[in-house]
């Protein structure tokens, strides 16, 4: 077992006196490229990566879920029954509930909108004791609530028998996130980490639903995805993402489609007579985004992936330029990067701070990462945080 999983069964010891039942894990994720392509029903390109979330778990006699965390010394405990009370009683009106700390509202909100998923009825579920620990870095972006949702709804399909799909534990995850938490996210980063798999990405489409695993064959080939968290905080709450998202549905709407996934790079002459210049520019991001996606796929399956590093840098170029989320420390990253030799590099994630990827040969990371602290230095910023992740599997049972 992992340190991580061992803290985990740890911890459920010395809560409840006795080993887990099961151990079940869920990893974070990072995104290839497809950037706030996702709410704008298009397309994504993630994979999960080898950092994880261990949920040991135990069924109790009683109807109490008991939630605790290596994050918070103090356990919490909630009845089964209460919790569409909780967290608002329908999933589709529910909303964050002040009632317990936000670590324990993602595990109980699985637990709520999984029962709710399935239409179970209260009395037949077991109580159940939850003991989580992590070493999915936390604020690089990589998504350490899905790896938390996924280890969690891993585990009570198994002990509840719930029969669940990949899909419908995306779902559960994406609910929980959504109105138990409240965070307004897609299902983009559940997908990556519920239906991820060795050394290839998660191809979704947001509109469908529908996955293909892409191989990425960076293991084969000699790579490592570098991470480079500039360590300059964001938050999706603020003004300049909510304004991105209100151009992208201005911009659908004054072009007559549903959402922008309906237009083409072909319509973009069209979009520039029509909108006004900001909001073609967040169309444009959007939908030459949206093309970069499908492109990387074919790239990836036709010639491998030394092949996709103009795409990634184009992404960027078109975050930074069109989309206007890219801040300096992320643009000094990807440069420097760029100029070490990595293959392709771009900032990832919702923008306005967080981190960088870059596409790199393994035998010039610790290059790479030199020459990205020296460009931070010079250039006054932070040190920033580098490692390297790897494609990796999806949920599982551990033991």
């Amino acid at each position: 077992m992992t340190p991580s999983a061992q803290e985990a069964s740890a911890l459920f010891e010395r809560l409840v006196g006795s080993a887990p039942e099961r151990v079940w894990s869920a990893p974070g994720r990072a995104n290839l490229i497809g950037e706030h392509t996702d709410y704008n029903e298009g397309y994504v390109l993630p994979f999960a990566i080898e950092h994880r979330t261990y949920a040991a778990v135990g069924r109790r006699r009683d109807g109490i879920i008991r939630v605790a965390s290596t994050f918070d010394p103090n356990p919490v405990e909630v009845a089964i029954v209460e919790l569409p009370a909780l967290f608002g009683g329908d999933p589709g009106e529910a909303v964050q509930s002040g009632d317990v700390p936000e670590w324990a509202a993602y595990p109980l909100g699985v637990a709520w909108a999984a029962l709710a998923h399935v239409d179970a009825t209260h009395a037949q579920i077991p109580g159940v004791d939850i003991a989580l620990a992590s070493d999915v870095p936390i604020g690089a972006g990589l998504s350490s609530s899905a790896a938390i949702e996924g280890a969690t709804v891993g585990a009570l399909d198994d002990l509840w028998h719930l029969g669940l799909t990949p899909l419908d534990m995306s779902q559960i995850g994406r609910t929980a996130e959504n109105l138990a938490v409240g965070a307004p996210t897609g299902i983009m980063d559940q997908v990556a980490s519920i239906m991820g798999e060795t050394d290839s990405a998660t191809f979704l489409d947001c509109r469908t639903l529908e996955t293909q695993p892409v191989d990425l064959g960076f293991a084969r080939e000699g790579l490592r995805v570098l991470v480079i968290d500039t360590k300059v905080s964001h938050s999706h709450s603020t003004g300049g993402y909510r304004d991105r998202r209100e151009a992208c549905e201005r911009g659908a709407r004054e072009m007559g489609v549903k959402a922008l996934r309906d237009l083409t790079t072909g319509d973009l002459d069209r979009a520039k007579r029509i909108l006004d210049d900001v909001t073609f520019r967040r169309v444009a991001h959007v939908v030459t985004e949206n093309q970069r996606v499908l492109d990387t796929v074919d790239t990836l399956r036709a010639e491998g992936p030394r092949a996709i590093g103009g795409l990634l840098v184009a992404s960027h170029v078109s975050m930074r330029d069109d989309f206007e989320i890219s801040v300096p420390e992320l643009d000094t990253a990807v440069t420097a990067a760029l100029e070490a030799g990595a293959i392709g590099a771009r900032m990832t994630g919702g923008g306005f701070g967080g981190a960088a990827i870059a596409l790199v040969e393994a035998d010039r990371v610790a290059e790479t990462k030199r020459a990205v602290a020296q460009a931070f230095a010079d250039a006054g910023f932070a040190e920033p945080h580098q490692f390297t992740v790897a494609p990796s599997h999806g949920v599982l049972r551990d033991a």
